[in-house]
């Protein structure tokens, strides 16, 4: 018999039951990850997300604090302010969970997690999310990679409230046309989109690294869908991919990215595995 239908369900809890967790927590409610299934979450209004889990879930799970949702779940997925990976991410790899985070700029400035879970057994996985390629990037890493860009475009109402354009005086309200509001490093465009740009960084970690990716970030009146083009050199090949991904009612977050999440989480216990 094949053991991992003969197997108890893993548990997976989820830190943030926004846009994106809501998704997840329906699919496993659902039966759609073969092997998992919905633990507990972790939330700001534990009163609400109960609420919701009535209307929306065949059953409601415990909401519990973040070293909770660590010790109860084998797998712990961050769909929460990028504020919070590292009070959600200690706890979980110090139990040597599997932490799947989309808040992958938050990254960059906590490399010590990663220590963490090597030395836990712990595994920190950051989904493709809103971007593609990523598989031909990593591969592409095996040799040498000359130079990655990656020019994002936004509508307005994906970037109002960004710290760089409040940093810097920058109103876009009423652009009348498209305006670059960051050109620079994978890095500091973390820092001043901390909501926008997880894509970047997902991209230089999977490439060359934050310092040395090349990002532009533009709003644009002119377009109602998130879209961010990539362009990579290397010794193996050379490619250019866009991606234009419709938002969800969270306009700083395209559609894509729960799916993202959710194909990730498939993999876990599929018969049949599709890209690395």
């Amino acid at each position: 018999m094949n053991s991992s239908l003969s197997s108890p369900p893993q548990h997976v809890g989820i830190a943030g039951l926004g846009t994106i967790g809501r998704a997840l927590a329906r699919a496993l409610d659902q039966g759609e990850l073969p092997g998992l299934k919905l633990g507990a979450v972790a939330v700001r209004d534990p009163s609400t997300a109960q609420d919701w889990m009535r209307t929306h879930l065949s059953q409601v799970v415990d909401c519990v604090d973040f070293e909770a949702l660590a010790a109860r779940n084998q797998w712990v997925v961050e769909c929460a302010p990028s504020k919070l990976l590292r009070a959600i991410a200690e706890p979980a790899l110090r139990h040597g969970r599997k932490l799947v985070t989309l808040s992958a700029g938050a990254l960059l400035d906590a490399p010590d997690l990663v220590d963490l879970a090597r030395s836990h057994g712990g595994q920190i996985i950051v989904p493709t999310g809103a971007l593609l390629g990523l598989d031909a990037v990593c591969a592409a890493r095996e040799g040498t990679i000359h130079s990655v860009t990656m020019v994002t475009r936004k509508p307005i109402a994906g970037l109002q409230g960004a710290p760089l354009l409040l940093e810097q005086g920058i109103d876009i309200s009423d652009l009348k046309e498209p305006l670059c509001v960051y050109r620079g490093s994978a890095r500091g465009a973390a820092r001043g989109f901390p909501a926008n740009v997880n894509v970047a960084v997902a991209l230089s970690l999977a490439g060359i690294g934050a310092d040395r990716t090349e990002v532009q970030v533009w709003a644009d009146p002119t377009v109602t869908r998130n879209t961010h083009s990539i362009e990579v050199d290397a010794d193996s090949a050379s490619f250019r991919m866009t991606i234009e991904n419709i938002p969800s009612e969270n306009p700083k977050t395209g559609r894509i990215t729960a799916l993202s999440l959710i194909a990730c989480l498939k993999k876990v216990n599929a018969p049949l595995r599709v890209g690395s």
